[in-house]
């Protein structure tokens, strides 16, 4: 995990070999990150964001080892009220969302990712692609969790 600086966002970028236990690996080092960011930064994140966090990392690497070959890089930074998440592959074909099927199973991954995202984009690179997805830090607008009301 390599922490890098931009003056104005907290971010931090993983190399992951995109076999076996690296979604795992993604899911733990996007849950040490919020924690991090609410800890030593204090950056206003809510279990619920940390969760959602840990699902749309989850969803985005199993895609990514699923459908192309070698290295994901994840890069996880702080945007304002939002964490966006970017996940570059070697795959250059862009993911495409299928139409709702109550009977299909499986393959809901990109459509659920889209549910529950403020933002999302797929580009292609030079090299394969980089989905990118925002989600809000808090579970209210005046940054204020619902969890710590109760």
């Amino acid at each position: 995990m390599t922490p890098h600086s931009d003056d104005a966002y907290p971010s931090v970028a993983v190399a992951l070999d995109g076999e076996g236990p690296c979604i795992a690996e993604a899911r733990h080092t996007a849950a040490g990150f919020l924690t991090r960011m609410r800890a030593e930064h204090g950056v206003a994140v809510s279990q619920r964001a940390v969760e959602v966090t840990q699902l749309v990392v989850s969803e985005l690497v199993t895609n990514a080892q699923k459908y192309a070959v070698g290295p994901v890089l994840l890069d996880l930074r702080i945007v304002g009220a939002l964490v966006e998440v970017q996940v570059w592959d070697s795959d250059p074909v862009l993911p495409v969302a299928r139409a709702a099927d109550a009977g299909r199973v499986g393959q809901h991954g990109l459509e659920i990712v889209m549910a529950v995202c403020q933002g999302f984009e797929a580009v292609r690179e030079p090299v394969g692609k980089r989905i990118i997805a925002r989600l809000a830090l808090t579970d209210d607008p005046c940054g204020v969790s619902s969890w710590a009301s109760r």
